[in-house]
């Protein structure tokens, strides 16, 4: 993919995914920290960390249970170890992290 086409496609999947958690109900502080990056920090005073990743043409989730790196294919953006969607993810890491239970959809 070229590099102009991952930077586009990353930045409406970060986009959509800073406004479903602002509009999930969710108890979460999401903060824009530059191009590419969002912050999610929790009551607790965990964090997740997403950002895109262009050499690798990748999102990746810093979490404190782990890394995940997220890869383009069949029209979303998927776990290359797991096989799982990004919104998937973050929903289940919100949820460990925060104890609530949230949907997320982009």
């Amino acid at each position: 993919m070229l590099a102009s086409e991952f930077e586009r496609l990353a930045g409406v999947a970060l986009r959509h995914l800073e406004q479903a958690l602002e509009s999930s109900g969710a108890d979460l502080d999401i903060e824009s920290k530059g191009d590419g990056m969002l912050e999610i920090e929790f009551a607790n005073g965990g964090k997740l960390i997403v950002n895109r990743h262009g050499p690798a043409q990748e999102i990746w989730v810093a979490a404190k249970s782990g890394g995940f790196h997220f890869r383009w294919a069949s029209g979303a953006w998927i776990d290359t170890r797991h096989g799982e969607e990004l919104a998937v993810c973050v929903s289940k890491l919100i949820e460990q992290h925060s104890g609530q239970h949230v949907e997320l959809r982009i």
